[in-house]
């Protein structure tokens, strides 16, 4: 873990190495000034002058003077050190996740990820910082004030010795004891981002039901079990305070007892006021040392629980890589599926696809319909490699997916979604996402096909117009027809559209495919739909139950072999002819209604 989290430090290694070498400076300066300090109390004690004492000031104060630059410098070193890791272990954990495969991403909630990149890293940051400045300085105070206080007052500094074990197991105790505490608690932290991500993502429904009470008493519950497990874990992190103060007062008392007795009896030969103020000095200096340890071993101990589910991220082996000599040449748009069975995963005992054996020529437009829960989307997520096949395998332009190079069988394999996603920025930002030196021309080419152009010219400020985080600016329709028009300016080999028409009515449905079918007639197009309507005039239409073929033909050779398919199509048929018979037998009414009244009145 450890090995894993130094790989983040990289360009701050010399920030991260100067900051202990200049507490070392600090530390040097701090235990120095006390003896010092003796020395100028004996002499003024013995009667100096005040130009006998002027040295010792000037001393004191360039000690002072240069502890508080060692500090300064150790400060900055240690700021730049500690941020230049936390932004390079940021990058590290979204790069491993930008590596993920869909199967990876199943593994961890996105609340869980935005917790180990927000509070978790901050954990760690702040670990950091005290390892490599309060870490190093407070030992080495420690050890330095106990050899001066030997060396200063001889056999009063066994006080210390024998009440630093005593005081280091007691915070010894605290610390394993509010482990398992921290523990537990982010896991917590989890489900609380979870309950937010939640009701900011669905607050329409929310408010739709009239769920706010329900919501707001369904977090506040998570609100307070993370309230309570911290509330524990700093009852017990308090004991640090008590006994501490108690470990204080008694080294004081101990030290001002006999060490004014041993002043008084020996008349100062044996042990002088300077050494008992040199002796206090230090013995302060050795416990808050001591307490500072204790703190910094508290803060590493919540965040060891954060760097564990950091380094799970980035450690996380991507299910799906490129091959060792990967292929980025295609030759066509040709799809086969030979014998392809496919589970979510290896424990899994369900099969989302059972021995699917289909081949579709460059070029073809292949319709697939099928009711919810049929693997329609499983079955093109293989296509570009999204998963890998259980058994079996999937060749486009005759070459096994898990061949190519990803990056370039997803650029020449575009997937359109039924839940697409914008992100903020503007119109013409979001469709460059398919071409980045994509012209203007180009874009507003692909956005008459996809009929988004009109709709576009009505918004201020055009193709520049700004759509806010996931598009909630526009409509469901639009948001499709600008996804389509994204996927457009890929010229891929093969286009999905997934279910992605569901929210355009028909009319603009069914320019849409033409659009398609005149732009890129060379382009292998899949169109997964629930209407017929969109894909009756399919070149094939495929039609899947429970992961099976149960149907694959034309739109006339489905209407006499598949019942599924035949009893979909003549429902959603029935439903329109009724619904223009009603609006016909209204429109009569109406009119024979206008005909009586004006009737009546003559």
């Amino acid at each position: 873990m450890i090995n894993t989290l130094m790989q983040s430090i990289r360009e701050y290694k010399r920030a991260a190495l100067a900051t202990p070498i200049i507490v070392l400076g600090e530390v040097v300066m701090e235990v120095a000034i006390p003896f010092v300090t003796a020395q100028l109390i004996n002499a003024i004690q013995a009667g100096a002058t005040l130009n006998e004492m002027l040295p010792y000031a000037g001393v004191l104060i360039g000690m002072a003077l240069a502890s508080l630059a060692f500090g300064i410098g150790a400060g900055v070193e240690c700021s730049i050190a500690s941020c230049g890791f936390a932004k390079n272990l940021r990058h590290d954990v979204f790069a491993a996740i930008q590596r993920f495969s869909f199967a990876n991403i199943d593994q961890f909630s996105s609340s869980s990820l935005v917790t180990r990149l927000t509070t978790d890293i901050t954990n760690v940051q702040l670990a950091y910082m005290m390892i490599i400045r309060t870490a190093v300085r407070c030992p080495m105070l420690l050890i330095c004030g106990i050899i001066m206080a030997f060396i200063m007052a001889g056999p009063m500094a066994l006080v210390f010795v024998i009440i630093v074990p005593f005081l280091g197991f007691g915070l010894f105790k605290v610390v394993r004891t509010v482990h398992p505490i921290f523990r537990s608690v982010f896991h917590k932290y989890d489900a609380l981002n979870e309950s937010v991500e939640e009701n900011v993502t669905g607050m329409r429904d929310v408010k739709s039901y009239v769920r706010q009470d329900y919501e707001k008493k369904k977090f506040g519950v998570a609100a307070q079990d993370v309230c309570r497990d911290f509330t524990r874990a700093e009852k017990i992190l308090a004991l640090n305070t008590p006994m501490m103060n108690l470990a204080v007062y008694t080294v004081f008392v101990v030290v001002l007892q006999f060490g004014s007795y041993i002043i008084i009896s020996s008349r100062g030969e044996v042990f002088n006021v300077g050494q008992l103020s040199a002796l206090t000095t230090y013995g302060f200096m050795i416990l808050m040392a001591l307490m500072m340890v204790s703190m910094v071993f508290a803060m590493i101990t919540m965040a060891q629980e954060s760097a564990e589910r950091i380094v799970e991220v980035i450690e996380t082996e991507p299910t799906i890589e490129n091959p060792e000599h990967p292929i980025t040449e295609m030759k066509d748009g040709s799809i086969d599926f030979d014998h392809v069975t496919f589970k979510y995963s290896e424990k899994a005992e369900h099969r989302a696809l059972a021995d699917v054996d289909l081949h579709i020529k460059s070029g073809e437009t292949l319709g697939i319909m099928g009711g919810t829960g049929s693997a329609k989307t499983s079955l093109v997520n293989l296509i570009s490699r999204l998963y890998d096949v259980t058994e079996g395998a999937v060749k486009v332009g005759g070459v096994d997916v898990r061949d190519y190079d990803l990056d370039f069988l997803r650029n020449n394999v575009a997937v359109v979604l039924q839940k697409n996603v914008l992100f903020s920025g503007t119109i013409k930002e979001n469709l460059r996402w398919g071409d980045p030196n994509a012209t203007y021309d180009e874009i507003v080419e692909v956005c008459r096909l996809a009929q988004a152009d009109e709709f576009i010219q009505g918004l201020p400020g055009k193709y520049d117009y700004y759509i806010e985080q996931g598009g909630t600016n526009v409509s469901g329709g639009q948001k499709q027809r600008l996804c389509i028009a994204r996927a457009l300016l890929k010229h891929p080999k093969v286009l999905i559209l997934d279910d992605s028409t569901s929210a355009v009515d028909t009319k603009t449905d069914a320019l849409i495919r033409e659009g398609l079918a005149s732009y890129l007639p060379d382009t292998t197009k899949i169109i997964i739909a629930q209407r017929t309507s969109s894909v009756e005039h399919a070149d094939r239409i495929l039609v899947l139950d429970s992961g099976h073929v149960v149907g694959l033909g034309t739109h006339d050779e489905l209407m006499k072999n598949c019942d599924f398919y035949r009893e979909t199509y003549e429902q959603q048929n029935r439903t329109s002819e009724e619904d223009v018979a009603t609006a016909s037998a209204e429109e009569t009414a109406l009119e024979d209604s206008t005909v009586k009244g004006g009737a009546d009145h003559e």
